[in-house]
């Protein structure tokens, strides 16, 4: 449209200038010198506009001439980055798809013209990982950090992932490290942290974390707990075998966690193996009297404390409503045993068999048949708890 508007507009002045031309054609006169050089009007105008016309094409081809290296240049990296996207689009299908090798060589082969080399290079470190391929790994993350500066969390984290599924603890933990000094609060980094503690069982240090793992919501309430739980449980063992630092590990035990039955067991546990038992006694008393727990109810008849028949007043107490619970009646034997009730002691045993049969039973009621000098029933309990381990 645009070109026949403009076709009509040169038609309908050359049909004007015509008309001019011929009504009064004119004369122009041209003088140099010797020489002069005589015309119409009309011609003149011709000339003048004819090379117009023709100088003007001329400086648009050479300015055309002039610019065709560098549009050529723009098609070809248009060309190259079309092929890049296309490349890089493969690749990660490949790599959603479990094709590792393939995925690799797609996001590789055109990572340099691609619009984000640093996805490209990342996702081929995590392709080769999974081939086991650790040196083409480490160095597609040396191309990610040159390809993008400005990305280093992004790129050291990618590593330290790679580097803790491998199972490569040093180099994940020296990763982790400096990431912690770059982003101290950053979620992934303390959670990637708390992986690498957990396999490491380093648990002082994932004690110290637990505070910032609270306070940047790293962990849900339920997973903050468990790793809450594993980390004293782990430090009472390590530490159960000195009262001093024992005691001092569990005072540092969040109050809502003392509370936890399986942290009351390992601590009562190790009270009792280093005759701490009025301690022990104080905390599982507590304990079961808060819920009952009948794996604490057999540690409670461990427990040899000051005040044997003050135990034993306790542990019969809970005896209502329970009377065919085997631990409880087992306790109840031993702790009788202390008080020198073998009479008690006699039925709370056998009762505890009568409703299961414990090794440890037949145990603490052959060694009460000994007291009695029953040794040859004594015998005969002490052969049926040894079947039982069998």
């Amino acid at each position: 449209m645009k070109w026949l508007f403009t076709a009509f507009l040169i038609l309908l002045a050359a049909v004007l200038l015509g008309l001019l031309a011929y009504q009064d054609p004119g004369y122009v006169l041209i003088s140099r010198g010797q020489t002069t050089l005589e015309m119409s009007l009309s011609l003149f105008a011709s000339i003048v506009v004819i090379g117009f016309l023709l100088l003007y094409f001329l400086i648009r081809t050479l300015v055309r001439g002039w610019h065709v290296p560098g549009r050529l240049r723009r098609w070809r990296q248009l060309r190259r980055r079309r092929k890049a996207r296309h490349s890089s689009n493969r690749g990660l299908i490949e790599l959603a798809e479990g094709n590792w090798r393939r995925a690799e060589r797609a996001l590789i082969n055109h990572a340099k013209d691609s619009d984000t080399p640093l996805l490209n290079y990342l996702s081929a470190a995590r392709a080769a990982q999974k081939q086991h391929a650790h040196e083409r790994r480490d160095h597609y993350l040396s191309l990610a950090h040159n390809s993008a500066p400005g990305a280093d969390i992004a790129v050291e984290l990618t590593q330290a992932e790679l580097q803790l599924a491998h199972g490569q603890l040093e180099q994940a933990l020296a990763s982790l490290m400096h990431l912690q000094s770059l982003a101290p609060r950053h979620p992934h980094v303390l959670y990637l942290l708390a992986q690498l503690y957990e396999q490491l069982h380093s648990w002082g240090d994932l004690q110290a974390l637990l505070p910032k793992l609270d306070k940047y919501h790293v962990l849900d309430e339920k997973e903050h707990e468990r790793l809450s739980k594993t980390v004293y449980r782990n430090l009472l063992q390590v530490n159960g075998h000195k009262a001093e630092n024992l005691n001092s590990i569990w005072q540092q035990i969040p109050r809502n966690l003392r509370h936890d039955q399986d942290l009351v067991e390992v601590y009562a546990s190790h009270l009792i193996a280093l005759e701490q038992h009025d301690t022990a006694e104080t905390i599982l008393r507590d304990a079961i009297k808060r819920e009952y727990n009948s794996e604490l109810v057999r540690l409670y008849g461990l427990v040899q404390s000051t005040s044997p028949d003050r135990q034993l007043q306790q542990a019969e107490h809970w005896l209502k409503g329970r009377e065919n619970n085997a631990n409880l009646l087992l306790t109840l034997g031993r702790l009788a045993m202390r008080c020198e009730l073998w009479g008690k002691a006699r039925s709370y045993l056998e009762a505890s068999l009568g409703n299961h049969e414990l090794p440890e039973t037949y145990r603490e009621l052959g060694q009460l048949l000994d007291q009695l000098n029953e040794a040859n029933l004594a015998a005969e309990y002490y052969r049926k708890g040894l079947l039982l381990t069998i």
